[in-house]
């Protein structure tokens, strides 16, 4: 048996979010029925994350146990996509040790949010970007991602669903910046609650649009009350776009 990791991309619109559910089109199921016409018996696919229903990724890490003996670790890519819809692709596939594992090795998982910004969104850019119709303050949005950075409690920016046992999270990286006529939040962490991301994102903006001052929203913050939150953003604008291994 050999033990084979995968990059993969993936537009979240048309899936009820990564992990297998019944009765449901998720990316995890999608592959697993591909892995399973390739071995002729299923195969388990292990995520290093869960997305939800509606976000994408650019840069999902995946693993599975294979016997297959006769084809090379690299030309899985071209074996999958054969079998799999145009809404998700095997970037890259590499034969890796044993007993990794994609979700409990990572180190850092990075999400990217994506927003146009004072202009019309193109057609084409409605289902991977939040349209604003302001140019928002990028120093006090950052001025806000300091705040953030280190170890901390994360409840406040959870999803009332979250059945996370521990929600202190360590966040190694957040800010905006412009990408052409995009404007991008990308936000680093060991791990990440349920909707946390696009809460994080929905509650920075919210403060910045009135000019609330760091000062107040580093006291915001520090008091851990949901109620305190602004909206959270809805999905279709959010991608995991890495992650890191040690």
């Amino acid at each position: 048996m050999r033990t084979i990791k995968l990059l993969i991309a993936y537009d979240g619109t048309d899936f009820c979010g990564w992990q297998r559910q019944q009765r449901q089109r998720t990316v995890q199921a999608v592959i697993e029925a591909a892995l399973e016409q390739m071995h002729k018996h299923p195969v388990t696919l292990t995520g290093s994350g869960r997305t939800d229903s509606g976000v994408h990724a650019a840069g999902q890490i995946a693993h599975f146990r294979t016997d297959i003996e006769n084809i090379q670790p690299n030309r899985f890519v071209p074996a999958l996509n054969g079998l799999l819809p145009p809404d998700v692709r095997i970037r890259e596939s590499s034969e890796t040790h044993a007993d990794f594992h994609a979700r409990f090795d990572a180190r850092m998982r990075t999400y990217r949010y994506f927003f146009i910004c004072g202009r019309q969104a193109l057609p084409h850019e409605s289902r991977y970007a939040l349209q604003l119709w302001r140019n928002p303050r990028i120093d006090l949005l950052n001025a806000y991602c300091r705040l953030l950075l280190g170890e901390r409690d994360c409840s406040m920016f959870a999803g009332a669903g979250d059945t996370s046992k521990s929600r202190s999270r360590y966040i190694s990286h957040a800010a905006f910046f412009t990408e052409g006529s995009r404007m991008v939040f990308e936000i680093s962490a060991n791990a990440f609650l349920w909707k946390m991301v696009r809460s994080i994102a929905g509650t920075f903006l919210h403060y910045e649009e009135s000019g609330t001052p760091p000062e107040l929203l580093r006291d915001i913050i520090a008091s851990g009350e949901r109620s305190r939150t602004g909206p959270t953003l809805p999905p279709q604008g959010l991608f995991l776009w890495k992650v890191d291994y040690y």
